[in-house]
C-alpha cells in the first residue's frame, strides 16, 4: 500500500479497487450470481440430506464436488498460468450454468436420484479445477498489488453477501415449491457473470507473461510455497482448518434438523448467519493495509473460539449469534489466507500457487466432509464444532513459536 493509504477515510480505503472500470463490471456479475450458488447449495444439501436421511450421504456430495480439485488441482494452476484467464472463466462459467439447468430439470420433473447429484456434484467440481485459480490470479490482472488484499476482501465480501441472502431465500424456496427453484435461479445468474466479463476491456488489463510448457512445473509450484516460511505455514493452518473445521454444509443441516428440530429454512437462517458474520469480516478485511502470516495464526484461535461457542448454544437463538461470530472469524481467516499468498508469490507462479491453495482449500473437503459426516452421524453436529475448535487451536499452537519468533525480527 502506499504509505498514505491508512491515513484515507474508512470508505475510501474499503471500497478503492472499484475504481478500476474492468473491476467494477467483474465485482457486478459477482455480486450478481453468487446469490444463486449459494442458493443451489443449500438445496443440493437438503436434497441429498431427504433423499437418503444420512448425513455421511451429505458429506460425500460434498466430497465429490471438491474431489476433482484434491485430484487435479496442481495441474489446474499450471493451466491458468499458460491461457488467457479471461477466456477461461468465461467458458468455466457457462459450463457451470449448463449443469445447473441440468440440475434443475431433472429435480422439478422429479426423477432426480443420488447418483446423479453425485455425477453433476462431481463435473461442478471438474469446472472448478480451473475455474477458482483462474477466478482469484485474474484479480491480480484488474488491479494493482497496492490494491490485492482489497479487491480479494471485496471479492470475499459480495461471496459471503450471497451467503447471507442466497440460503434465506433457498430456505423458502425449498420449503414452499421445492429445491428445483432453487436450481433454476441459480442457473439463471450465471448470465450476470458472463455479460461482465464480456464487457471488461483486455486492453486495460494488467499484462501476464504466459507459462511456456514445460516439465516439472507443478512441482515447481510445491517447491516455491515451501522455500518461504511465511506461505508454508499459510498452508498449515489452510489445511487444518479446510479438513476439520470447515465443512459447514455437512454439520448446519444436521443441527437444524437435530438439535432443533427445524427444516430447510432453520438451516437457511444458521447458513445465513454465517453468511453475516462473513459479511462484516469481509468489510473489516478490506480496510486493512497489510497482511502477515501472524495475524493469519491469530484468526486461527479466534476461529477456534467461535467454534466453542457455537457447541455451548443452548437455544437457535444464541447459535444464530454464535454462527455470525463464526463467520467473521472465518472469513478473516480465508481472505488474509489468500491475500498472503497473492502478495508474496510472482506474477508468473501466481496460478500453481492459489491453484495449491484451492487443492488444501477445497480439494481436503473430500477428506474431511465424510470424516465430520460421520462423527456427526456419530455424536450429533455439535461434535463436529468440537472438533473444528481442536484441530485449529492445535494447528495455532503449532506454528506458534516459529511465527513469533520472526515477528520478533522484524519487530
Amino acid at each position: 500500500m502506499g504509505d498514505d493509504a491508512p491515513s484515507r477515510p474508512w470508505r475510501s480505503r474499503t471500497f478503492r479497487s472499484l475504481a478500476v472500470r474492468n473491476y467494477r463490471y467483474y465485482f457486478a456479475g459477482q455480486a450478481i450470481s453468487v446469490a444463486g450458488t449459494w442458493m443451489q447449495r443449500v438445496a443440493q444439501d437438503w436434497l441429498v440430506l431427504e433423499i437418503t436421511d444420512s448425513p455421511v450421504a451429505v458429506g460425500i456430495a460434498t466430497s465429490l464436488q471438491f474431489l476433482p480439485t484434491l485430484l487435479f488441482g496442481l495441474y489446474g494452476g499450471v493451466i491458468v498460468d499458460r491461457i488467457d484467464r479471461r477466456r477461461a472463466i468465461i467458458t468455466t462459467q457457462a459450463v457451470a450454468a449448463l449443469l445447473a439447468t441440468t440440475l434443475a430439470i431433472v429435480t422439478i420433473a422429479d426423477v432426480v436420484t443420488l447418483p446423479m447429484v453425485y455425477v453433476l456434484a462431481f463435473l461442478l467440481g471438474l469446472v472448478t479445477v480451473i475455474d477458482v485459480p483462474a477466478r482469484q490470479a485474474f484479480v491480480t490482472e484488474m488491479v494493482g498489488p497496492d490494491d490485492y488484499v482489497n479487491a480479494q476482501a471485496l471479492n470475499s465480501t459480495i461471496h459471503n453477501a450471497g451467503r447471507l441472502i442466497g440460503p434465506a431465500i433457498a430456505g423458502i424456496l425449498i420449503a414452499s415449491v421445492g429445491a428445483g427453484a432453487a436450481f433454476t435461479i441459480n442457473a439463471a445468474s450465471f448470465v450476470a457473470v458472463l455479460v461482465g466479463l464480456l464487457r471488461i476491456d483486455s486492453s486495460q488489463l494488467r499484462p501476464v507473461t504466459a507459462l511456456v510448457r514445460a516439465k516439472g512445473q507443478a512441482r515447481e509450484g510445491l517447491r516455491y510455497v515451501w522455500s518461504h516460511p511465511d506461505l508454508r505455514a499459510c498452508m498449515l493452518l489452510v489445511a487444518v482448518v479446510a479438513v476439520f473445521g470447515q465443512n459447514f454444509r455437512v454439520v448446519l443441516p444436521v443441527l437444524a434438523r437435530e438439535t432443533f428440530h427445524g427444516d430447510a429454512q432453520v438451516y437457511g437462517w444458521l447458513t445465513s448467519a454465517l453468511g453475516a458474520g462473513a459479511v462484516l469480516g469481509a468489510l473489516a478485511s478490506a480496510a486493512r493495509a497489510s497482511a502477515t502470516a501472524w495475524s493469519l495464526m491469530i484468526w486461527t484461535f479466534a476461529f477456534a473460539v467461535a467454534n466453542v461457542l457455537a457447541l455451548v448454544s443452548p437455544l437457535l437463538g444464541v447459535a444464530l449469534v454464535a454462527m455470525v461470530a463464526l463467520g467473521v472469524a472465518n472469513i478473516c481467516f480465508n481472505t488474509l489466507a489468500r491475500t498472503l499468498l497473492q502478495i508474496g508469490t510472482e506474477p508468473q507462479m501466481q496460478g500453481r500457487v492459489i491453484a495449491l491453495h484451492s487443492l488444501v482449500f477445497l480439494g481436503s473437503t473430500p477428506i474431511g466432509a465424510p470424516i465430520v459426516g460421520w462423527v456427526c452421524e456419530t455424536w450429533g453436529p455439535r461434535a463436529g464444532f468440537l472438533l473444528a475448535a481442536t484441530t485449529s487451536a492445535t494447528a495455532a499452537l503449532v506454528v506458534l513459536p516459529r511465527l513469533r519468533g520472526r515477528r520478533r525480527l522484524r519487530a
